[in-house]
């Protein structure tokens, strides 16, 4: 088989214009980077608002592991089955960061058959939104350390300056730096750090906006220093609101490119789903909503993660509601959560696969809780064997009453989904519950952390260190308890140790520091021994990713 950059060269692209006739959106409305990227423009976005809403579907799935689960992909291919079966579906995704790029995850543009294109555009710098990102953060750091330099007027605490700076990229030498050395021109020193693009603030109201007034808004409630007498002061304080809007204007139109299939795909914004709330950006959301019968979305990591924070935040925050719940599981995987190392995962084993189906079944139970209607999408890989796969639907149906369907999208495109297609269309068109949230806005922001890590996570209890659990009292006594939170957790465990897989019980969450986000209008709670600036591993991806003699990418993926 072909790799995916192979794949994708091999497609013949349609010019973006025609990819934007499938949904109604003229030439006129689109600003185009190159042939097959456009933006759409604003105002074409806000003639949309009095137009009726498509369905929504979350893709979402069991806790990661090193041997894949192929969300993405299955967002991609289901995407594509939609369209295939006559109903008229948007994708709507997360822009990749260019640290798990070159680190160890690799791209995020689906793989195989199921892949949106041109995907090395899409994996590196794309329409510069990160850069606009990255660079707006910057600038607000820059003004922060200018205010204080010039006679700090705010009388701002230079040892209570919350505003870290960001890069995008896996650079874990810069998670704690020491700032303004060598003399007095260069300002007060103090310490600092970088914490990577896609967990800045200024990435959450990105993706969280409605459009550009909510957006300088927002920007203006980060909370980003205390004064002496601990008072907080905001980007609007420090006059910085107005130029960071300007250059995130462009950014915040959201970007459309195509599936192998011809299909249309927004893809804007990327907040990780392991530091921040990991949803692409209400905009493209609601956009590709009014544009199309259905929309396929997917929230970053497992379910306890990704979809929590795509209820508890996004959907609460903008007023939106799945018709239907995707839980992507592989074989692979659930032997591994049942204990089978990854270079033995070749061999069936239907006792690891039973033993490992705790976690997807704490997944099934979890999206239930919230109201929702569950499927679960098994993506097929060319080791497994059709013993196992039984075995799962088996499962599914005696012990959860979910269906299972075995998708080959990866293979085969949207033709390999058309059965999970059918099933996310009986479910959406059915009959549907409320949303139910964790928890309720009033509830103490402790109390709402204690919730989540005891219903979703399966511990016995929450242990906040004491520095968050001062912080945690002065959020509340600062007004801010009404807020969500945001879980900063590892990704592959339901506790916060990456090693505990499967379902465990009975363990604490460790709450290690909190951070306010204001403006994106939620409390980050970071737990364990989470970083909000990643490094990379021992043999990073960047290693093999170079030009070949015709100048053309090779070692993306």
């Amino acid at each position: 088989m072909p790799s995916d950059i192979e794949i994708a060269r091999a497609a013949t692209l349609k010019p973006i214009t025609q990819v934007a006739e499938k949904i109604g959106i003229p030439d006129d409305a689109l600003h185009h980077y190159g042939k097959h990227i456009a933006k759409i423009d604003h105002a074409f976005i806000k003639s949309l608002e009095s137009k009726p809403e498509g369905k929504l579907v979350l893709v979402t799935a069991i806790s990661p592991t090193p041997a894949g689960e192929g969300k993405t992909t299955t967002t991609v291919g289901l995407g594509d089955a939609l369209n295939r079966i006559g109903k008229k579906t948007v994708m709507c995704l997360r822009e990749p960061s260019l640290g798990p790029c070159f680190g160890m995850k690799g791209g995020a543009a689906g793989g195989g058959k199921a892949q949106v294109v041109p995907m090395e555009q899409i994996n590196l710098h794309f329409t510069g939104d990160f850069h606009a990102i990255t660079s707006a953060h910057s600038l607000a750091a820059a003004l922060i350390d200018n205010h204080v330099y010039w006679a700090n007027e705010l009388n701002i605490d230079v040892r209570r300056i919350h505003w870290r700076r960001v890069v995008d990229m896996n650079d874990r030498a810069l998670r704690s730096i020491t700032q303004s050395l060598g003399g007095v021109a260069n300002g007060f020193p103090r310490e600092d750090g970088f914490d990577i693009t896609v967990a800045s603030e200024v990435m959450a109201v990105f993706c969280l906006a409605k459009d550009l007034d909510d957006l300088e808004a927002r920007l203006g409630r980060i909370v980003i220093a205390e004064t002496r007498d601990r008072k907080p002061v905001t980007l609007a304080d420090v006059k910085a609101t107005g130029a960071m809007t300007v250059l995130l204007k462009d950014a915040l139109q959201p970007n459309l490119v195509q599936t192998l299939e011809g299909n249309p795909a927004l893809i804007h914004g990327g907040p990780f789903a392991n530091i921040a709330h990991g949803c692409n950006s209400v905009i493209a959301t609601r956009a590709g909503l009014k544009l199309g019968d259905y929309v396929v979305t997917e929230a970053g990591f497992g379910a306890d993660l990704g979809a929590e924070k795509f209820i508890d935040i996004k959907c609460r925050q903008a007023g939106l509601k799945p018709s239907a719940v995707v839980i992507v599981a592989t074989v692979r995987a659930l032997k591994m959560h049942g204990g089978v190392s990854k270079k033995e995962l070749g061999s069936e084993n239907l006792e690891a696969l039973e033993k490992g189906f705790a976690n997807l079944a704490r997944h099934v139970a979890n999206v239930r809780g919230f109201g929702l209607p569950v499927v679960i999408g098994v993506n097929h890989f060319y080791a497994d064997t059709d013993a196992e796969h039984a075995k799962l639907k088996e499962l599914c149906r005696d012990k959860l009453d979910v269906e299972a369907i075995t998708c080959k999208h990866w293979a085969e495109g949207g033709a390999g989904a058309e059965e999970l297609a059918q099933a996310v269309v009986k479910l959406a068109e059915g009959e549907q519950k409320p949303l139910t949230f964790a928890y309720e806005t009033e509830t103490k922001l402790t109390d709402k952390v204690k919730t989540i890590a005891t219903k979703l996570y399966g511990a016995a209890d929450i242990q906040v260190e004491s520095k968050a659990a001062t912080k945690l009292a002065q959020f509340e006594k600062d007004g801010y308890g009404h807020l969500p939170v945001c879980m900063a957790k590892t990704q592959y465990s339901f506790s916060t140790d990456p090693n505990l897989m499967g379902a465990p019980s009975g363990h604490l969450i460790s709450v290690r520091d909190v951070r306010l986000s204001a403006g994106a209008g939620f409390v980050v709670v970071i737990c364990g021994e989470i970083m909000t600036m990643p490094g990379l591993p021992k043999v990073p991806a960047s290693e093999g990713i170079h030009l070949d003699a015709n100048g053309q990418i090779e070692g993306l993926f």
